[in-house]
């Protein structure tokens, strides 16, 4: 089994790199003791204090200070087909990264679809996307790890035909059954038979289906497409929002971090940096 390894990165970050350490452990701990045994992984998360210090096997989780276009929060891939993800440094930051990394190690290039009966009556078979996070992405529903706010996720058996006595669907028990979307959460899915896209989601008073009529997916990778789709519904669910000024974390000003003896790969960097500039643009 090939290992995954995440980078938790600051570029253009006003974060220190004590707090990007502690949080990086607390999604290690995350990583290896819920998520590894349960979708049979092997993973490493690590902190790095900018992207020239990534190793060129590592996919970078990169926080920054100020992302653009809000709907540039989320997963990406850089001109090489492989993923990366954006994350603004802002309240509830921990809550999106730790999404992002949970995500990212279960389906890394955003394109796993697995076959069930549609929710929707009369739809028949149909495959979902495999986006552990959403159907509970909201904050309401997220755990802590070190005292660090993580995100909770669904297992295999989410996608179970009818529900089970004693089984788990997701790792806080927050989700009761298979299929189920939680307030603040979604699902996606691709009807064949219409060649349309659909998604149950929640952030009104109660769950509601809709064929996303005008969406087109790209060739490849589904999850970036479907999550931008979202992105200004998820921001408020799970809790981000601009900085107040000044604001330091307890753990920030502690300060301090220790220089990384780590395989250096600008021409890495400038190519995540012009990438990120472009998905940070666009309207």
């Amino acid at each position: 089994m090939l290992m995954r390894h995440v980078a938790l990165v600051s570029e253009e970050s006003k974060i220190k790199m004590r707090e990007l350490s502690g949080v990086a452990a607390a999604l290690q701990k995350q990583a290896t003791r819920d998520v590894a045994p349960i979708w049979q992984l092997e993973t490493t998360v690590t902190a790095f204090e900018k992207l020239e210090d990534l190793p060129l096997d590592y996919w970078p989780v990169i926080v920054k200070d100020d992302i653009g276009d809000p709907q540039a929060a989320g997963y990406h891939e850089d001109k090489n087909g492989q993923p990366f993800a954006l994350v603004q440094y802002s309240r509830g930051w921990t809550l999106t990264a730790s999404h992002e990394v949970v995500e990212m190690l279960v389906d890394p290039f955003g394109r796993r679809l697995v076959a069930g009966q549609s929710p929707v009556q009369k739809q028949g078979r149909v495959r979902f996307l495999v986006e552990v996070c959403d159907p509970s992405e909201a904050e309401a529903y997220a755990y802590r790890v070190n005292g660090i706010q993580v995100s909770d996720f669904y297992t295999p058996h989410f996608f179970d035909p009818v529900k089970s006595a004693g089984v788990r669907y997701s790792f806080t028990n927050a989700i009761t059954e298979p299929k189920q979307v939680l307030k603040g959460g979604y699902l996606s899915w691709y009807d064949s038979e219409t060649k349309t896209w659909w998604q149950r989601s929640w952030f009104g008073t109660k769950p509601s289906d809709e064929a996303l009529t005008g969406f087109k997916a790209p060739n490849g990778n589904l999850r970036e497409a479907l999550d931008r789709y979202r992105e200004l519904e998820r921001a408020k669910v799970m809790g981000r929002g601009e900085e107040p000024a000044g604001r330091r974390s307890a753990m920030s000003r502690r300060g301090g971090f220790q220089d990384h003896d780590m395989l250096q790969a600008p021409g890495r960097a400038a190519m995540l940096r012009e990438t990120i500039a472009t998905v940070s643009r666009r309207r």
